[in-house]
């Protein structure tokens, strides 16, 4: 394991969560456009398989927890900030390894993008909805794409880097 302190580590850890603030920004742009041009429950249909729709989740992934009744704002909120916390300081320690901390610039940058809107709202805004035959996928947002991307980076990871036996 490569850790980097001093000036090198900082601008390690400088890019890193400048990519992160990227996808906060990318994340917030786009559910202000489209939380500017639809109103809830608006759906407008662009191919046979995609639509945008302008969706409130005020639960976790695919829902999950939505209608329990106003305590899984906190929570969701306390496991963001905690992530977020532990993320940086991972992307201190390990600056170097480029695609772990992709990996968690793209996770820290949708974790945080979610929090701005569950501490604004209450709630996330989603608006990609993806179907086929008569099934949705649950509708979600940039901040989603990226820490499922950075999830499935940071498992090609742990297979691409196997930690050394001591």
């Amino acid at each position: 394991m490569t850790q980097r302190t001093g000036r090198a580590g900082m601008l390690d850890l400088s890019r890193w969560l400048g990519l992160s603030a990227l996808i906060i920004i990318l994340d917030q742009i786009s559910k202000q456009w489209i939380s500017g041009h639809f109103v809830y429950g608006e759906s407008l249909p662009l191919t046979g398989f995609f639509n945008l729709v302008l969706a409130h989740n005020k639960g976790a992934a695919f829902s999950m927890l939505s209608d329990a009744g106003g305590w899984q704002r906190w929570l969701f909120t306390a496991i963001a900030v905690v992530a977020s916390v532990w993320i940086t300081w991972l992307l201190h320690r390990h600056g170097q390894q480029k695609l772990f901390c992709f990996a968690l610039a793209l996770v820290l940058g949708g974790a945080l993008g979610n929090l701005t809107d569950r501490i604004s709202y209450g709630y996330v805004v989603d608006f990609l909805d993806f179907h086929w035959g008569g099934y949705h996928f649950p509708a979600f947002n940039v901040a989603d794409s990226a820490i499922t991307c950075g999830a499935a980076l940071l498992l090609l990871d742990s297979f691409i880097h196997k930690p050394e036996k001591t």
